[in-house]
């Protein structure tokens, strides 16, 4: 029975582990998307602050438009060309 439960507190261990890894991953991928709207979206009217708005309160979903929608825009302006 005792090793029955030290296998369960290890299992716990490393679930919690790597829950704790994942939210390290997600919450860095949003501070890196909040930052890169911050320096490389043109301040055209209100795209940047509106781009920081969404990113910030929707948080990873947020991130993702913008990684995926705003980002690629970003860099084709500023001269990075797709590689395919």
């Amino acid at each position: 029975m005792e090793s029955a439960q030290a296998f369960g507190f290890l299992l716990v261990g490393f679930v919690g582990l790597a829950l704790l890894a994942f939210v390290a991953v997600v919450v860095g991928f949003w501070i890196w998307m909040l930052i890169d709207c911050a320096i490389h979206t043109p301040s055209d009217g209100n795209l940047k602050q509106v781009w920081v708005l969404i990113i910030a309160f929707s948080g990873l979903i947020g991130a993702l438009v913008y990684f995926s929608v705003q980002r690629p825009r970003n860099r084709f302006r500023e001269g990075h060309r797709p590689t395919a």
